[in-house]
């Protein structure tokens, strides 16, 4: 973004500074501003950013906004005076959508939203320019930020869009106006606020609202939950992914290395592809990808090139080989029900190493069913295919009792929060032939399991 602060007033319809810099992107934190952004403070409970503004000029900041009951603004400095720090955020971002002539792909679901993500820009990148969604960026803050810093020459804007209750993916794909936009899958995540997992269907359905007039919808057609939404939406283009035979784009075979997974699909496309990464699931969400690249006009060759340079974000069904010639597959960034079944499948299935063990954290926001949904995975681990089972969190306690008998007590240990006794327990255990699936919530960190078996 490169605007003058006069026409940023003018996207806002308040009273133009007396100054008037050229603005070259926004910032919300001073440890991150870059010189010529224009800083946003907010004020909350604990912390007014409005200290910090001397702060962010110091660094270079082109302007700030300033809240209108806020006292004592500085002088001689371009100020924009707001009524809100995050609604006028929220309109620079619809306003600078208006001027973009990038095609927009919103993508939604309860697990597999940034691998996705991941997944559609690096096919896309080798042919267009592509922005994405860095980090966790998919909020009502982070997804107005993502716009506001594309480029004029953007060509593809891939947005992950993130929510906890009901109305958020409405206003996120309003603000967005995607042409196309996925719903990678529906889980168990935010159960807590949307009470049922027809609840959470119904929240992810909401990023139609924005959809442009010639958009379309990629959806997993595994899913029954999301069928009724679909057929009550006949006016808006769908096709739907998966393994069954009847989606429009489905997975006939997968085989898995230490390089990746190669598979073949059927329906739209039918090819062999492969992806440097591990799991079904995640060749579950390239479908995703590979029909977006259909629509964009990429051949078969195009998309099978771009797809083996894949990489996705960091702890994402991430190999890591350990010192010991052992292998770590990092899952650890989040976890419900539904990723960590798909996960412990993939184990279950590979055939890379033939001694198997399963790390397994905490699942959080499961709501008053958590129990219930820890000791459900009792009936995906087999003593006959899983060497042994490390467990972490006061929640895994549960899957314990049920795994205890399973297992003799040389093989499965549960820890509340100490990782040095897991990390102990397995450096015991492991060798050159083993291989170890490590997930668990956000919030339970065990990728630090990982850490010091790393070379």
């Amino acid at each position: 973004m490169k605007k003058y602060l006069q026409e940023i007033a003018d996207w806002l319809g308040i009273q133009k500074s007396a100054l008037n810099p050229q603005v070259t992107g926004v910032s919300i934190n001073t440890r991150t501003l870059q010189p010529g952004d224009i800083f946003i403070p907010f004020r909350g409970e604990n912390v007014n950013g409005h200290r910090f503004v001397k702060d962010a000029f110091d660094k270079g900041a082109a302007a700030s906004f300033w809240l209108k009951d806020e006292p004592n603004p500085p002088e001689d400095v371009p100020l924009l005076f707001v009524e809100s720090g995050e609604k006028a955020l929220q309109q620079m971002a619809v306003a600078y959508r208006e001027e973009l002539k990038a095609t927009f792909i919103g993508i939604t679901g309860s697990n597999g939203k940034t691998s996705t993500k991941d997944l559609v820009a690096g096919m896309l990148s080798p042919y267009f320019r592509v922005k994405k969604t860095e980090g966790n960026f998919n909020n009502e803050l982070g997804l107005p930020l993502t716009i506001l810093s594309l480029e004029d020459d953007t060509e593809f804007a891939v947005l992950e869009m993130g929510m906890s209750s009901f109305g958020e993916i409405e206003f996120l794909s309003n603000l967005a106006k995607p042409k196309y936009a996925v719903i990678t899958n529906i889980g168990e995540a935010h159960m807590q606020d949307l009470g049922s997992r027809e609840g959470i269907a119904k929240a992810k359905f909401e990023i139609i609202s924005g959809l442009m007039a010639n958009g379309q919808l990629f959806y997993d057609g595994d899913e029954p939950l999301l069928r009724p939404f679909v057929e009550n939406a006949p006016s808006i283009q769908t096709k739907s992914f998966g393994l069954n035979k009847q989606n429009d784009l489905s997975i006939i075979e997968v085989n898995f290395t230490e390089q990746g997974s190669t598979f073949r699909v059927a329906g739209e496309l039918n090819e062999e592809m492969s992806i440097p990464v591990l799991g079904e699931h995640q060749v579950k969400n390239t479908l995703a990808a590979l029909l977006i690249g259909k629509e964009v006009g990429l051949t078969a060759e195009q998309m099978r090139d771009a797809l083996k340079k894949i990489v996705l974000t960091d702890m994402r069904m991430q190999v890591i080989e350990a010192s010991n010639r052992s292998i770590f597959i990092n899952d650890a960034y989040n976890a419900a029900p539904t990723s960590m079944k798909a996960a412990i499948s993939f184990l279950e299935s590979s055939s890379i190493k033939p001694v198997k063990w399963l790390v397994l954290g905490d699942m959080l926001e499961l709501g008053e069913n958590e129990k219930q949904y820890h000791e459900q995975m009792s009936e995906f681990i087999s003593n006959d295919v899983f060497t042994g089972v490390c467990l972490f969190g006061p929640r895994m306690e549960w899957l314990y009792g049920r795994l205890v008998e399973k297992f003799n007590e040389d093989s499965i240990i549960w820890v509340e929060n100490d990782y040095e006794q897991l990390i102990l327990f397995l450096e015991k255990r492991i060798n050159e032939k083993s291989i170890v699936l490590v997930k668990g919530s956000r919030g339970m960190k065990l990728e630090r399991v990982i850490e010091p078996f790393q070379k």
